[in-house]
């Protein structure tokens, strides 16, 4: 076994047991940024050697498995995550890649800061909020619908006849989540 998968096997080792630890346990052990970090360098791994990507790879999988407390949602069309971007380089990589796809000399971007939260699917029919649901592996999520309720940004009726479906990301901000902490104890 060369050094490269010896590195990439490790990689996906660590990465797997980091999301059993989040995504089963709902206890991670690791920073966002460690995480993040880490999944950069296998997905750089990956993408210089395609030979050597295998199914069960943290890198082909989006989100994780809902969990049984929740009933489970299926989505009509797939809820995917948007890929991360390190340095200017990957910056550029992306704007190339952009517009290629379009077809365009320029494409003009607007940026806003990275929230991690919650990636949530909103569903209204007739106007009325009537399901909401994590984003689960991608496929298959949890329906959250009455745990989405009690957020006050998150309209219950929306000026809109046809079906809609919303997706976006819940957050608390932190002096809210020690407040809330606060309370439970």
């Amino acid at each position: 076994m060369s050094q490269i998968e010896k590195k990439i096997n490790e990689l996906r080792k660590q990465l797997q047991h980091y999301n059993h630890q989040y995504y089963v346990l709902d206890n991670p052990s690791v920073p966002d940024a460690e995480y993040d970090r880490l999944m950069n360098e296998l997905i750089k791994l990956e993408e210089a050697h395609p030979e050597l990507i295998t199914p069960d790879s943290p890198t082909q999988r989006v989100g994780a498995k809902p969990l049984d407390v929740f009933e489970k949602v299926e989505h009509t069309t797939p809820m995917l995550s948007l890929a991360n971007a390190f340095d200017v380089q990957d910056l550029r990589d992306f704007d190339r890649r952009i517009r290629e796809s379009l077809s365009v000399e320029q494409v003009e971007y607007v940026a806003e800061l990275k929230i991690d939260g919650l990636a949530v699917s909103l569903r209204y029919q007739d106007g009325v909020f009537v399901q909401g649901a994590t984003r689960g592996d991608g496929s298959v999520g949890e329906d959250i619908t009455q745990n989405l309720r009690t957020v006050r940004s998150i309209p219950l009726a929306i000026n809109e006849t046809n079906p809609i479906e919303v997706r976006g990301e819940v957050f608390m901000p932190k002096q809210s989540f020690l407040k809330l902490n606060e309370k439970r104890q």
